[in-house]
């Protein structure tokens, strides 16, 4: 880059042809820095989702700063959500209420939602979304074993703990041998599709959070974490993992404050 900047050219060139040399360089420049403004950040957020792109030369310059605005539309979206929900139940629309409702909230119910379901969540849904074979294939090997553990670990005890440490020993392989691969080719013209799947397989598996009442009923109420999973999966490529983590740590903590503020701290 200081080269292209300092070094005089021999032979200046045209508006179109400084486009079609530098035109690449310039858009992941624009493009790794924050927006103008929180509302251009949305509107960036906004384009990423009609086309969801694996752009790897986005760096993590400016990272707080759009977490931040991230994070507010966030709680925008949240306040919305709940506003609509508090209306229903107004006109007398009966909402299931997640099986943690009655749950009393300890300080290890905090660290479990605060950080443990975070970094947890974020490695199984978003790990492999850079698309690198390291955590692709490390987390595949995390599966397999985890497969072969629930499949064998009744019968054969010993059998089951061999299919853990070979998963720990392959994954730790993976990461360290693949750790400057770049991303694979198929990955990133298949990203959009995975991108999605990636988003809606985090919203549904929180159906999990209710005990009854039947599909069409509940896929609605697990709308906060697609749109949340939309926000996670987008700041997870644009920085890195460790972004998604602090963004879906940031939303878990609001949640169990209001719980707090309500009085259900214990």
């Amino acid at each position: 880059m200081s080269d292209m900047t300092t070094t005089p050219l021999s032979n200046p060139m045209t508006g179109p042809e400084i486009e079609a040399t530098f035109g690449d360089v310039s858009v992941a420049q624009t493009q790794s820095a924050p927006a103008a403004s929180v509302a251009d950040e949305w509107r960036r957020f906004g384009t990423f989702l009609k086309r969801p792109n694996l752009d790897v030369s986005i760096q993590n310059r400016g990272a707080f700063t759009v977490l931040l605005r991230i994070y507010a539309l966030d709680m925008a979206i949240m306040a919305v959500l709940i506003g609509l929900a508090s209306v229903l139940v107004a006109i007398g629309i009966d909402i299931p209420e997640t099986a943690l409702a009655d749950m009393e909230i300890t300080w290890q119910i905090v660290l479990l939602v605060v950080i443990g379901a975070p970094v947890m969540e974020e490695l199984a849904f978003r790990g492999w979304l850079s698309g690198k074979p390291g955590p692709f294939n490390a987390l595949l090997a995390l599966a397999v074993g985890a497969s072969g553990f629930i499949l064998t670990h009744a019968a054969e005890p010993a059998l089951g703990a061999l299919f853990v440490v070979a998963a720990l020993i392959g994954a730790g392989l993976a990461l360290v041998l693949l750790r400057n691969a770049g991303p694979m080719g198929w990955f990133a013209r298949a990203f959009p599709a995975l991108f999605w799947f990636s988003t809606l397989a985090f919203a549904l598996v929180h159906l999990a959070n209710f005990d009854e009442g039947s599909l069409a009923v509940l896929l609605p109420l697990v709308l906060p974490q697609f749109v949340l999973g939309m926000m996670l999966g987008y700041v997870r490529v644009r920085f890195a993992l460790w972004a998604a983590i602090v963004l879906h740590a940031a939303h878990n903590a609001t949640a169990i404050s209001i719980a707090a503020l309500a009085g259900q701290l214990q």
